[in-house]
């Protein structure tokens, strides 16, 4: 993907780069996050609604832009898609976290929500794909 292509996407409104992000993870099978040098993942916390979420990107130059704007020294991990769905939504439930799909320092708004209804969508959308 080249950068003007990056940056188009970018700036899709929040509900663009959720319905995106959908059908790109299902297609390449993978969900990004950003570690730091600890492997931590990075999870955020939003005052306004009083929640902790878990940011994630549908491919490694989305979370690549975000991580650069942070300037924190993040690096995109990609984790896989049926791992992220057996492993972290429960873990991320068990948690408390919810999950924000795709933010973009472009747009102030994003999709936060229950890991729940990401697994529901996401399955949705590969059984779509069958």
């Amino acid at each position: 993907m080249n950068q003007d292509q990056i940056e188009q996407i970018l700036k899709l409104s929040c509900d663009e780069r959720y319905d995106y992000s959908l059908v790109d993870m299902v297609d390449s099978k993978e969900i990004w996050i950003l570690i730091n040098g600890d492997d931590q993942f990075l999870k955020l916390f939003s005052e306004e609604e009083d929640i902790e979420y878990l940011p994630i990107w549908p491919a490694e130059d989305f979370a690549k832009a975000y991580a650069s704007d942070l300037n924190e020294g993040l690096i995109p991990k990609s984790i896989a898609l049926p791992h992220f769905l057996n492993k972290w939504i429960p873990g991320l439930q068990r948690d408390g976290l919810q999950v924000n799909v795709f933010p973009s320092s472009m747009d102030d708004s994003s999709w936060i929500m229950p890991a729940d209804e990401l697994r529901d969508d996401l399955k949705n959308e590969l059984s779509n794909q069958v």
